[in-house]
């Protein structure tokens, strides 16, 4: 895996848009992960970007060490203030170069500094077009995070123990823009709607 160092600010910026496009009334409705509503969704962004803010900062506990299918995620009052608080600590945390380095956890699983770094990018990007699809939302990742989502994504595609990770890849046409490759290769289709 590459050696990855970049800002996840202009991501974490675009996913707290996105929640913040959320009325009250769509929290109900389906995503495309199929375990989740988008309640459920807006959850897991909650308590993902506090992990991987401390799986930059190498404060191991709680946050990092439990696996993010325990139990299905909800949001809390005040959900709308603290999820963009905490993707801009997530950002934060990962602007200082140490972040990338060394090793770290995250969902209980050691990882070096820039594969963790690399998986909080994929779950901003992947997660953010769940959201957007499911709240019918524009979306337009930042095109350096893509990048490494796919690349992630494109070195897991060939590995067979992916298993509970991400679901089977979905066939997408090689000349498919960028971002619906990689929807593909997270086990999304990137025709998804609502309806389906």
């Amino acid at each position: 895996m590459p050696e990855p160092t970049i800002d996840l600010g202009p991501q974490t910026r675009i996913l707290a848009r996105l929640a913040d496009g959320v009325p009250d009334e769509r929290l109900a409705d389906v995503t495309p992960c199929p375990d989740y509503t988008v309640r459920n969704m807006l959850g897991h962004l909650t308590h993902l970007a506090a992990a991987f803010r401390d799986a930059g900062r190498k404060d191991l506990g709680p946050s990092t060490d439990t696996a993010p299918g325990e139990s299905v995620p909800d949001i809390a009052p005040g959900w709308r203030e603290e999820l963009p608080k905490v993707l801009d600590e997530l950002a934060e945390a990962w602007r200082d170069p140490a972040a990338w380095t060394g090793e770290t956890r995250a969902g209980g699983v050691p990882l070096s500094g820039a594969e963790a770094g690399a998986v909080a990018v994929d779950e901003l990007v992947i997660h953010g077009w769940d959201l957007a699809r499911a709240t019918g939302q524009p979306y337009e990742p930042d095109p350096a995070a893509l990048r490494l989502c796919y690349g992630l994504l494109l070195a897991a595609a060939d590995d067979p123990s992916r298993g509970g990770i991400f679901g089977p890849v979905v066939p997408v046409p090689e000349d498919a823009p960028l971002l619906d490759r990689a929807v593909g290769l997270s086990g999304r289709d990137p025709g998804w709607t609502p309806g389906q």
